[in-house]
This record gives C-alpha cells, structure tokens and sequence, in this order.
C-alpha cells in the first residue's frame, strides 16, 4: 500500500513537471491540475488515515490470533485432561462394579457368619445353663458331702485313735472310761500314767465364717480338762482338714495349758513323738537339753503335718479347678479324648505292709533321689527355718 501511494505522488510531481514546462497550459488547466492535486492529496490522506486504520486492525488481528493460539493450546489440554478424566472415570466406574459385586458377596458371607453366630450362641447358652445347672449339682453334692464329712467326724476321729492305739500298744480311753465323773473329753490316751486329751470339733453348717471364733471359745472351755493334775497340759482340737482354709491360729496358749488345732491326719505322727517319752525309764530324769529336742521334735512333726494337709488342700483345690476349667474350655473332641486317656490311666501307689517297717534310711535314699532330679531339671529347693541343734544326737536317741 506504501508503494502504491508513492507511485502515485511520483506520478503527480511529474505530470507537474510536463504542465510547467509546457508553454500551451493556460491558467484554467492549471486551476484543474491544482485542483486534482488537492483531491490527489486528500485522497491520499485518506488513504494514509485507511492504512493506519488498517495497520491497527491487522494488530489486533495478530493479537487476537495469538489469543486464539492461546486458546487452541489450552483447548488442546483441556481435551487432553477430560481424555484423562473419562479414563479415570471409566476406571473408577468399574472398580465400583467390583466393589459392588464384592460388597454383595460380604453382605451374604456376614448374613452367612450372623446367622452361624446365632446359632453358636443359642449352643453356648445351652451348653452355659448345662454347665451352670452341672456346678450347682456340683456344688449341692459337695456341700452334702462336707455335712456328711462332718457328721462322721467324730466317729471317724474314734477309730482313727483306736486304730493308732492298737497298732503302738497305747491305752485308748472312751469317754464312757474317762475316769473323771464330769467334763468327759470325746477321745483321750494314756501315755506315762497322763491323760492326753483329743476332742473332735466340726463345723454345725456349711458357714464357715464362725468356725474360727467357735474353735477359739472350745480352746478356753478345755480348762475343764486341764484343771486334774493326770490330764497332760497339751490338749488338742481335732478339726475335718476340709476346714483348714479358714483356720489362720493353730497354737492357743492359755497360761496354764496349751491347745493345738490338728486334722485327723496329724494324730498318728503326734502320738508316736508323744510315745518316744517312753523310751526314757523316768520322764522327770530328762535334761533341759532332751526335753527342748523332745519338743522341738514334736514341734516339728505338729507344724510339718498342719503345713503338709495345708499344702495339699490348696492343689487339690487347684486341681479341682482346672479340671473344670478342661471341662468348660477344652474343645469337645479334645475332652472326649482326655476322658478316653484318663480312663485308660492307673495309679499305683505302695500298698503298705502291715509286718514290713519303713526305714527312715530308705525314706532319705528316696529323697536324695529326688533332690538330684531337681537338680538336674533347675528345681529350686525349699529352704526351712527350722532346725535341730544335733541331728546325730537325735538319731541316736530316736533310732529308726
């Protein structure tokens, strides 16, 4: 467009030229080329205002193409990012279908498993008030059996002594043959011209939370015994081992007599230590040194025989309780094999001999066997308090 309008302005300077040199051009033509000239001028500052015009437009026409690039470009992403977003889409669609499916599938498992649970528990209530209704039963017998333990001990604390006495060569005294008219003790002994008294106490109920305060109040009504010069100062209360548990004071001394709380199962070893005075021709003629061993030695037996039934009612009623802890928690088919095994099993404790004597000999061979297969197995041992001042010395006047 430059170049046309400076053709144009080349052309007029020379058409202008050609009229001024030419000597025939007179005024009016002259006032008409001025006149073109002018038109040519405007014309070509309207041309001039059109091109600028023009050159504005074609700038904002780059400028809205480079717009438009622009947008084509982010056009271009925006495609490319819902391209992007119909896969994920797409994916998450069919991750849904699978978790869907797979929710269904749980939901049947779980009705599946509630239902089973249902069914379980419904067992397990029966199988609990089978169990609940099995240890009431359990428990009804076990108390009829303490009453009927009870009931009989007395009875059965006679002819324990009678069976001791017997066997030893002591004098059982009845009460009928108490030789004293009034306050006859249930069981007594004569040992070196003394009466030794044992009477049996038991509970009245199944309450044993009185037991204790009852045995204390029958320790203070032995006085009535203790007051003849033949009966020996140490009497004893002969209590059912069932009821050691709530028994926390064995040993009462009273000033002028002592009490002791033995079980049946202590008589026979406390009357054979009572027996060893014998052994001496005067009881009077001991020394202190004798009568301190002789003490100590039934002290010994007493508290060895009261820790030893302690001892063994506490694993038996540990015993107990797993046992029925193996019944309630042991799977059914494990339990139907235990009773099978338990069934098939025999214990064979010695048989003891009438004739045939225990040897205190044997009996510590047996013990050292023992204390070496502690050893080996890391056992530890139980260390007592008590000991005797010459256990030679006490051999000697003890023999086996």
């Amino acid at each position: 467009m430059e170049i046309l309008i400076l053709l144009i302005l080349v052309l007029g300077f020379i058409g202008l030229a050609i009229y001024l040199k030419s000597p025939k051009i007179d005024l009016k033509i002259l006032e008409e080329k001025d006149n073109k000239i002018v038109d040519l001028q405007r014309e070509i500052a309207l041309n001039e205002t059109k091109l600028n015009n023009l050159e504005r437009e074609i700038a904002v026409l780059i400028a809205k193409t480079e717009s438009f690039e622009k947008i084509k470009t982010e056009k271009t992403q925006i495609e490319e990012r819902l391209k992007q977003i119909e896969n994920e889409r797409n994916f998450l669609k069919n991750d849904n279908i699978k978790y869907q499916k797979s929710e269904e599938s749980r939901q049947k498992e779980t009705t599946k498993s509630i239902a089973a649970t249902i069914t379980l528990q419904e067992s397990l209530e029966k199988e609990k008030e089978r169990l609940n209704d099995e240890r009431v039963q359990e428990k009804e017998s076990y108390l009829n059996e303490m009453k009927l333990t009870w009931s009989k001990h007395e009875k059965d604390v006679q002819n324990h002594l009678q069976s001791i006495c017997k066997n030893n060569i002591i004098k059982y005294i009845s009460q009928e043959e108490f030789p004293h008219d009034r306050n006859k003790p249930d069981n007594s002994i004569e040992i070196l011209d003394q009466l030794i008294v044992f009477d049996a106490k038991s509970p009245a109920n199944e309450d044993l939370s009185n037991f204790p305060k009852y045995i204390k109040n029958q320790t203070e009504n032995l006085k009535k015994y203790a007051k003849h010069e033949d009966v020996k100062n140490d009497l004893f209360l002969v209590i059912p081992s069932n009821t050691l548990k709530v028994i926390d004071q064995f040993h009462y001394n009273l000033g002028d007599y002592n009490v002791f709380v033995i079980t049946k199962d202590a008589l026979e070893p406390i009357i054979l230590s009572l027996k060893k005075i014998e052994d001496y021709e005067f009881a009077d003629k001991l020394s202190p040194e004798d009568r301190d061993s002789v003490c100590r030695i039934i002290g010994k037996f007493a508290h060895s025989t009261k820790r030893r039934i302690q001892i063994d009612e506490f694993f038996a009623r540990e015993f107990i309780d797993t046992l029925s802890k193996a019944g309630t928690q042991l799977p059914r088919e494990i339990l139907e094999n235990v009773i099978k095994f338990e069934n098939a099993e025999k214990l064979n404790p010695p048989i003891e001999k009438r004739n045939k004597s225990i040897l205190t000999k044997d009996l510590i061979e047996k013990v050292d066997e023992l204390e070496n297969e502690m050893k080996v197995r890391d056992i530890p041992k139980i260390q007592t308090e008590i000991e005797f001042k010459s256990s030679k010395s006490l051999d000697k006047k003890f023999p086996n």
